[in-house]
């Protein structure tokens, strides 16, 4: 077979999100949208997802399935990451912490949005193949570091946005703490056998209002010993 040309993936990817397009009309009385937001939509027609995955995975990398990455952890499948990203309501400029970094995929599409992004991850070769791989992609200016995420990254608190890319069955204290007045907060809660992907808004008075969006299955958040 003849090798993939950049035209052959900008076709893969247009069908990605042809695909992710589906679900959204599909699932828009769960979502409370049916369509993508235009940005994200062009951040996953731009960021090349087969860098991000492990190589023998490369050639399934446009398909809407999530695909194992190492340590019993998965890359999302597409329209579940878009979604989180859609419900995250991003903004150029804003700041940005993601739990769970990965091979660095969904860091990608939010440095393509154009946010100032912090991102942690427990598994150490993780971090470091994500450096790799957003640079090979020319991504620059994403601070990473291997830790617990549930303590969020204090240091460079508060965050307008918290994507969390791995589920609990409570919001972590330090995320809330670390999120700014109007902030938003993003991800699954619930156990191994029921979760649900969940938006968490602070008001200006610190006070948090939650909001179930739809079942979902991701892995158990991961903490530090």
């Amino acid at each position: 077979m003849k090798p993939l040309t950049e035209k052959h993936l900008a076709i893969f990817r247009r069908h990605m999100v042809e695909v992710i397009d589906v679900n959204f009309e599909l699932l828009s009385e769960e979502i409370g949208s049916g369509r993508l937001d235009e940005n994200v939509r062009l951040a996953f027609l731009k960021v090349p997802r087969h860098l991000f995955v492990p190589q023998q995975f490369a050639a399934m990398a446009y398909q809407d399935t999530p695909l194992p990455i190492g340590f019993d952890k998965t890359i999302s499948q597409p329209f579940i990451a878009a979604l989180m990203i859609h419900l995250l309501l991003v903004s150029p400029g804003q700041k940005v912490l993601e739990v769970g970094t990965g091979l660095g995929y969904q860091a990608a599409i939010l440095a393509e949005m154009g946010v100032r992004l912090w991102s942690v991850d427990i598994v150490e070769e993780f971090a470091e193949q994500a450096n790799v791989r957003l640079g090979l992609a020319g991504y620059e200016g994403i601070e990473i570091r291997v830790g617990d995420g549930s303590r969020g990254w204090a240091e460079h608190a508060p965050f307008d946005r918290v994507l969390v890319t791995a589920a609990a069955e409570e919001p972590p204290i330090a995320l809330l703490d670390q999120m700014s007045p109007g902030g938003r907060l993003i991800m699954p809660l619930g156990d191994k056998g029921s979760q649900r992907l969940t938006v968490i808004t602070k008001d200006d008075k610190g006070g948090f209002d939650m909001a179930p969006i739809m079942a979902v299955r991701f892995t158990q958040l991961e903490l530090a010993v």
